[in-house]
């Protein structure tokens, strides 16, 4: 799948098959967030791998947002380490994840308003961590839609120069 048909297509799973992702579609997920760019190449981040039921389960509970992590067979926890902007290098990070994921055919959804300290003392992450989110992973039980996503039009939200002027770009 393309880049751009990838971010086209690509939407919000909350529910999952009870399918176990393979080995080599974990190891593509989280090669995507190894090699995401970085506030001066830090690389700042840790990834914890998650597919412990139970684990997920009690993960789920320490959010108020995240119930459908417990039907997750896989989530990826992102901390960060020592980072000048952990939420934007955890962000680009964890949206290479989510976009390698579905052009593997597998779903996620952005979890955040965790309670962070219980979830890094659950993880055994050091409370000087930044925790970043907890991303579900697993095989969309939905079925595919053909709803468009509903976005604001290019004209809304683009400026050319300066801010107000929104013409089209000219060749």
């Amino acid at each position: 799948m393309d880049t751009i048909t990838c971010i086209r297509t690509r939407r919000e799973i909350r529910e999952y098959l009870d399918k176990p992702i393979a080995r080599e579609c974990i190891d593509a997920i989280l090669e995507a967030g190894r090699l995401a760019p970085s506030s001066k190449n830090s690389q700042p981040w840790h990834f914890i791998v998650i597919r412990d039921k139970e684990m997920l389960r009690k993960i789920s509970e320490l959010t108020p947002t995240g119930k459908h992590i417990a039907k997750a067979p896989m989530a990826v926890a992102i901390v960060m380490e020592d980072a000048k902007l952990p939420e934007i290098d955890g962000a680009r990070a964890g949206q290479n994840m989510v976009l390698a994921a579905w052009s593997l055919g597998i779903g996620s959804c952005w979890i955040t308003n965790f309670y962070d300290d219980a979830v890094k003392d659950m993880l055994s992450v050091p409370q000087r961590m930044k925790l970043i989110t907890v991303l579900p992973f697993g095989y969309p039980a939905e079925p595919k839609t053909t709803r468009r996503k509903i976005r604001k039009e290019i004209g809304e939200i683009v400026h050319y120069e300066k801010f107000g002027v929104s013409s089209k770009l000219r060749s």
